[in-house]
């Protein structure tokens, strides 16, 4: 197993210890700068210290299971190891979101956590309502990995979004238009420096 097969520390003993805590299998979908860190591989100026989900579900029975009482923020088990589990529930992810879910750390030997992160158009729509400081950089992250096409994000915004928000329509479209144009430079500074490396590579041959 590779270094990227499985987490690194202190998540490694964390999330072992999560495994042991839960004691059944759960299928967690998780979101926000875990994912970001862990499923993407993008590095963030702070890294995270807590695993923020939408959905944690009891696998036999098909039924959620509330795992922040064992594992979440001032549980003695936060304490034990200075890391935590977090619902996330200011968040409208796309509403077919679990239609696209990424496995995360799947050859990991657990035995009960089967953990899922948001596929990266998802991600980035999920953050969408909150949009700080943190949000806009991970976002700009995404694009800069080459993760994100400005049409899929923006027709997935209309179409899976959108029709589910409660209010401040015209803010949250401005803010997909500032991404959408942000994007659309970093994806533009991405296919120039792509071809320029080609024609230098032309020229060294």
């Amino acid at each position: 197993m590779s270094a990227k097969d499985r987490p690194p520390e202190p998540w490694a003993s964390f999330l072992a210890a999560l495994d042991a805590a839960v004691g059944r299998p759960v299928e967690i979908h998780c979101l926000g700068g875990f994912v970001i860190e862990h499923a993407y591989r993008i590095q963030r100026d702070t890294p995270t210290e807590d695993l923020d989900f939408i959905s944690a579900i009891d696998i036999a029975h098909s039924a959620p299971i509330n795992i922040e009482s064992l594992a979440g923020k001032g549980t003695a088990f936060h304490r034990q190891h200075k890391m935590y589990v977090q619902y996330v529930g200011i968040s409208t992810p796309p509403c077919d979101y679990q239609q696209r879910l990424v496995a995360v750390y799947p050859r990991a030997q657990w035995k009960n956590l089967r953990l899922f992160g948001l596929e990266a158009h998802d991600l980035a729509l999920s953050k969408i309502e909150r949009n700080n400081r943190r949000d806009s950089q991970d976002v700009r992250g995404l694009a800069q990995a080459g993760l994100i096409d400005p049409d899929i994000l923006g027709s997935r915004y209309h179409q899976e979004v959108r029709p589910y928000l409660l209010s401040k329509f015209e803010w949250h479209d401005g803010t997909l238009k500032r991404w959408l144009e942000a994007i659309r430079e970093i994806r533009a500074d991405l296919q120039s420096a792509t071809a320029e490396d080609d024609t230098s590579t032309e020229e060294g041959d």
